[in-house]
């Protein structure tokens, strides 16, 4: 068909196909392969073929990987893109870790299920809806064990010394709140027990609120209550304990210890200390539940009585 004039008319231009390259192709020999219309628009980093590691441990490798999400240059579409292979090595240690994980958890833990990596991973694509932040990718590797609808444990690999594991309740709602504080206003006794274990103290911290403020053992968190809860005594002999909203603990661990071929053991050895403290936290989310006297306590409140009758 002929226009004005007597000209033909012309197609629409078509956008130039992209094509990747790899990395190990020179860029002096680029244009060789490409047909017309198509260029190169970065190079594939290739997997890395050293540094590697058995199952069940974390590699060097997957620490670098993660430390470069840690730039914003970095941490984009077009850049994760071209180190996918990296990234999925890294991820495919991190399931093999998280799989070994797993079955060291079930030793310590009989409530912990024998679910597979894939259920208990999480995504490493941040969910940036809400966020000023809008980079799109996590800065580390997580994973979470527990029963359906109950608290259990995370667990975190993150270049810098910021590997942790962790546990607890964070911003509960409006019901569970009241549930643990009405069962820790009948007895407390089991809970301030289970946070003041030495072994619990040595690696989260006393079982007060630190002098500064900052977080330790349970206390610390940005939403602890600054007065006494609705309904509560502000000198309560619990009143520390009852202004807390979040009840959750952290232990971090460096990067040595990350790449540690016993890290899995350490893991599950502080998992270990961590364990009474899941229990009674899951109690005193029912009603009623956390309060059951134990033997020792039945044993502390048979002497003090027998300690009475005497002097009387």
């Amino acid at each position: 068909m002929r226009g004005k004039g007597g000209k033909g008319k012309q197609a629409p231009k078509r956008s130039p196909r992209k094509k990747q390259k790899p990395a190990e192709e020179e860029y002096e020999d680029s244009g060789d392969d490409l047909k017309d219309g198509q260029e190169v628009v970065g190079v594939v980093v290739k997997a890395p073929t050293t540094g590697r590691v058995p199952p069940g441990q974390i590699s060097q490798n997957t620490l670098k990987f993660l430390n470069h999400l840690k730039d914003p240059a970095c941490n984009d579409r077009e850049w994760f893109r071209l180190h996918e292979p990296v990234y999925r090595v890294a991820e495919k240690e991190w399931k093999d870790f998280v799989e070994a994980l797993t079955d060291s958890l079930m030793e310590v833990d009989p409530e912990i299920p024998p679910l597979p990596p894939k259920d208990v991973i999480h995504r490493i694509y941040r969910d940036i809806r809400f966020s000023n932040d809008k980079t799109p990718y996590k800065r580390g590797l997580s994973a979470s064990f527990s029963r359906s609808g109950r608290k259990g444990i995370f667990a975190a690999v993150k270049p810098g010394n910021e590997s942790i594991i962790a546990a607890g309740l964070w911003c509960p709602g409006r019901g569970e709140i009241a549930n643990i504080r009405t069962n820790l206003q009948r007895n407390s006794k089991r809970f301030k027990r289970v946070i003041s274990a030495p072994d619990f103290v040595k690696f989260f911290g006393k079982a007060s609120p630190h002098p500064k403020g900052q977080r330790q053992n349970i206390f610390g968190h940005e939403d602890e209550l600054k007065v006494a809860p609705k309904g509560v005594p502000k000198d309560h002999k619990d009143i520390d304990i009852l202004k807390c909203r979040s009840f959750a603990v952290s232990h971090v661990f460096t990067d040595s210890e990350v790449l540690d071929p016993n890290f899995r053991q350490t893991v599950a050895s502080v998992a270990r200390v961590l364990q009474p403290f899941i229990h009674i936290l899951n109690e005193l989310l029912t009603v009623g539940g956390g309060t059951a006297v134990e033997s020792s306590d039945e044993e502390d409140a048979e002497e003090a009585e027998g300690d009475g009758s005497e002097a009387e």
